[in-house]
């Protein structure tokens, strides 16, 4: 059977890893592209580009629609809140003042959250051996963020943004894999992302000056935020959420600030520090427990 294929295991096993890596490099987005453009404005020309970009290809490949407006309705709720309040919330945090690393903290409580609500809506159960699991990686995160978290800059406005992303995510994970069952991704994406730019477009024309100067590292940051975590992250997401538990595939997020620390070692030359090597370990052992 071509499911059981070695080529079909292989990808099986790629898609996490692959996932992962991808989103990891959104940070690039904000330390290439938010110099050069007001968070919302960046927002929505990455939501309209994204949006064209998949309606293209949903129009060559003739991906079927949804099959209702029910349907439609519930892929668009699903990508507001995904892409609009997780996106924004990030992205408006980090402009009130906060530091990355806390934005990076608090959000990483995600797959706890997620796990909550999962077993709440779709009725998932965890083992001890997960909650565990689940636990070591918070403790992980905590390790591999410590010298970048600093509560000196929190506001209210600051916090209250990165509580609303945190929320976003984890209800519209869970609400993803409860109805987007039937609905092709490449169409869904297309409503998904036109909702959300639309939204960033209303937010940016209300609060921002809309200017844009167009570097060459914003244009480098714009195009690798389209293709690459719009269009490549985000379809390997709603694979997974679609193909295993909500639970599970959220605990992957427990790996993102890691590779990123990697990332920004490797290409960046910021500090990577024994605690923080020692968290990734412990973040690895946590997601392990959760998924195997």
């Amino acid at each position: 059977m071509i499911a059981s294929s070695p080529a079909h295991r292989l990808w099986v096993h790629t898609v996490p890893a692959l996932f992962v890596f991808l989103w990891a490099t959104g940070f690039i987005g904000a330390k290439f592209g938010l110099p050069y453009a007001e968070p919302m404005t960046f927002l929505a020309l990455r939501m309209g580009l994204a949006a064209l970009l998949l309606l293209a290809f949903a129009l060559v490949t003739r991906a079927p629609w949804p099959p209702s407006p029910i349907a439609a309705l519930h892929v668009t709720v699903a990508g507001l809140l995904v892409h609009g309040g997780y996106l924004g919330g990030v992205f408006e945090a980090i402009r009130h003042g906060m530091p990355s690393g806390m934005v990076s903290l608090i959000v990483g409580m995600q797959p706890v959250l997620t796990s909550v609500a999962a077993i709440l809506v779709l009725k998932e159960r965890l083992s001890l051996r997960q909650w565990m699991g689940l636990a070591l990686g918070l403790v992980g995160l905590a390790l591999v963020l410590g010298n970048r978290v600093s509560f000196s800059d929190l506001t209210w406005q600051s916090g209250a943004m990165a509580l609303f992303a945190l929320v976003s995510i984890s209800l519209g994970t869970v609400y993803q894999k409860r109805f987007f069952a039937g609905v092709d991704l490449r169409t869904g994406g297309v409503l998904q992302y036109l909702a959300s730019g639309l939204c960033y477009a209303g937010l940016a024309c209300a609060f921002e000056t809309r200017e844009v100067t167009w570097s060459p590292d914003f244009i480098l940051a714009l195009g690798w935020s389209v293709v690459a975590l719009s269009l490549g992250a985000v379809a390997l997401l709603y694979r997974l959420i679609r193909d295993g538990e909500a639970s599970r595939v959220s605990s992957l997020l427990y790996l993102v600030p890691p590779v990123t620390a990697l990332i920004a070692f490797a290409c960046f030359d910021e500090t990577l520090t024994w605690p923080a090597m020692g968290g990734m370990a412990v973040v690895a052992l946590g997601v392990a427990l959760v998924v195997i």
